[in-house]
This record gives structure tokens, sequence and C-alpha cells, in this order.
């Protein structure tokens, strides 16, 4: 299923800030992560709904990919 272009924009804005407000990140740091992560490789290509997830989940997704670095 492949979410509206305009309502996962907002989606990846509210991940970043709350993946940087957790994280201690800056918002540049966090986008940057964010765009290279598997995580939002999985939720762009719309790989089992991840688009569907809270916020929440996919940015405890990212921590935990963070953490394997």
């Amino acid at each position: 299923m492949q979410a509206n272009p305009i309502l996962l924009q907002r989606k990846y804005a509210r991940i970043v800030k709350l993946f940087a407000e957790q994280t201690g990140q800056t918002y540049e740091q966090a986008l940057d992560f964010f765009y290279n992560s598997q995580t939002f490789e999985l939720i762009s290509q719309g790989v089992a709904d991840m688009h569907c997830f809270s916020d929440e989940y996919l940015v405890d997704e990212l921590k935990l990919e963070r953490n394997k670095q």
C-alpha cells in the first residue's frame, strides 16, 4: 500500500523531530541519519505498511538501528 506523499512527508517530519529530541541530536543530524537509514527505506518502499506504525515505534526502530552502528 502506498501512502499519500504529502502525509508521508509530514510523518517523516514528526519522526525526525521526535528522534532528534530523544537522542539529543540537532534536527540536521537526525534528518541525515533518518534519510540514510534502513527504516526510511522500508517506509518509503511501503514494506509491511510501516508508514502505518506509530511515530514512537518508528523512532524506537531508528534508535535500535543507530545503536547497531
